[in-house]
């Protein structure tokens, strides 16, 4: 008998989804999201190497078009003096470079694998990136703790990343085939953290979300 296990976003209840490509997936009865078997992460220096693997060249006009809406958001939000964070900006921080191009110079970078300087996670930021990085986390209810200590009052956490739903055939979907690709939120998943973690509203746009918090107190 397979069981379940405990959901490491909400501690809900795991069902048993399926065995695909030889990993164990379940699916949280409360927050709906779905979740690889932690047994079968990837030892860190797998890890590296599948995201060594990735095409990151900052350079390539394919990469840049597929941040560029994460990039416009920020724009539309924040003005370039502010202090941003990109977090998990791995090899090839695109976000970052396209901003720094439009003039947002103060921002710094966070991976623990690229950029490991952990200093920077003892500062506060208007903004948070997180760009195809939430589906990486081992422990997601941790990194939500620490990312949302990151922000100054009415700040944004911005991530890109394919969320899951029910009209999803699992079985089939590409997204889940990368092994780095750990944890799938539904958008029940994305209300409980917004609520859970104190953010003030949530925006979604496709793939794009968008976490504030709430405006300093006068």
């Amino acid at each position: 008998m397979v069981g379940s296990i405990n959901c490491r976003l909400c501690n809900g209840r795991g069902e048993y989804l399926g065995l695909y490509r030889d990993r164990r997936y379940y699916r949280c009865t409360f927050c709906f999201s779905v979740m690889m078997d932690p047994v079968h992460y990837l030892p860190p220096e797998e890890e590296k190497h599948r995201y060594d693997q990735h095409n990151n060249d900052v350079n390539d006009p394919g990469y840049r078009q597929f941040a560029a809406p994460l990039v416009d958001k920020i724009k539309q939000n924040y003005g370039p003096r502010v202090a941003g964070l990109d977090y998990g900006a791995g090899s090839g921080p695109v976000a970052s470079v396209l901003l720094r191009e439009n003039g947002y110079h103060s921002i710094s970078l966070y991976d623990p694998y690229y950029h490991p300087d952990r200093s920077v996670l003892s500062e506060r930021y208007h903004f948070v990136i997180c760009c195809e990085v939430i589906e990486h986390f081992h422990q997601p209810a941790e990194e939500f703790k620490l990312l949302r200590s990151l922000l100054l009052p009415g700040g944004s956490l911005f991530c890109m990343t394919e969320l899951y739903d029910e009209k999803i055939d699992f079985k089939n979907w590409y997204y889940k085939n990368d092994p780095t690709h750990v944890f799938f939120y539904h958008h029940r998943a994305l209300r409980w953290i917004e609520k859970e973690y104190n953010f003030n509203s949530l925006h979604l746009e496709k793939r794009l979300i968008q976490l504030e918090t709430p405006p300093a107190v006068s």
